[in-house]
């Protein structure tokens, strides 16, 4: 049994009244969430020799309420972006929707769309909402076959710190990221696919990253095309901004 003594009474009551306060704010306002801008994504797949992945993120952009659709073409080789990209439509105007800004920024790619007719095959995901035991991890085969026939694809996710660029400060800590491969083969290496040596201006204040999807593709000839997609939370208007990135690789 715990005893108050007197001289600490008034103290304890005026720090539960305080409590009684605070919970019953807590009552009316249970949570208080930052609403950010998560955007969307849809894979437009693999050229048909694998060499070539491109993707789209679109969304409504926190604070303005803008439309805006970004479509990513990225060479599987050299995991770089080609063909032009990235096509960015941002439309700053109330009476454009998504569907206007994604048609834009399909018209800003211009031909190079027509290289995407296949889409490849998801073999893992995560959604932003979804609850998973480690999103810095993912696993999968990489097609589906019964049995399966393949060594499981494994990718993990590191996150990198480095100081904090002046337009960062006061927004927490923010930094970059490493991709491993990790070879599930007996006396197998881990790969490295990619490793932030510092931050780029393009990513606007990154976070944190999680792993999104694992896109494959067997061309009919050549290596197998792997594309992972990331989940980055950067700093947004009314709370964090939810983007992609890729990383890709070609593999034996």
């Amino acid at each position: 049994m715990f005893v108050t003594a007197p001289s600490l009474q008034k103290s304890v009551t005026g720090t539960l009244c305080t409590g009684v306060i605070i919970a019953c704010i807590a009552i009316l306002n249970p949570v208080i969430a930052l609403a950010g801008d998560f955007a969307k994504r849809e894979i437009l797949g693999f050229s048909q020799d694998g060499g070539l992945f491109a993707f789209e993120e679109f969304g409504v952009q926190d604070g303005s309420g803008f439309p805006y659709s970004n479509i990513y073409v990225i060479d599987t080789l050299t995991d770089q972006w080609t063909a032009g990209s990235p096509f960015r439509a941002h439309l700053k105007d109330d009476t454009k929707d998504i569907f206007d800004a994604r048609e834009e920024a399909k018209i800003l790619a211009g031909t190079v769309m027509k290289s995407f007719e296949n889409h490849g095959n998801v073999i893992a995901t995560n959604r932003p909402s979804e609850i998973v035991a480690d999103p810095k991890r993912m696993v999968a085969s990489p097609r589906i076959t019964v049995p399966p026939i393949d060594l499981a694809l494994e990718f993990r996710i590191e996150r990198k710190y480095f100081p904090t660029p002046a337009e960062c400060e006061g927004f927490g800590d923010v930094g970059g990221f490493r991709l491993l491969q990790i070879d599930a083969a007996p006396g197998g290496t881990t790969k490295i696919l990619h490793d932030d040596q510092s931050i780029p201006p393009s990513r606007h204040c990154p976070l944190d990253y999680d792993l999104a999807d694992i896109i494959t593709y067997y061309p009919e000839k050549g290596h197998l095309a792997v594309a992972i997609l990331i989940l980055m939370r950067k700093v947004g208007f009314e709370g964090p901004d939810g983007r992609y990135l890729a990383v890709t690789t070609r593999m034996e």
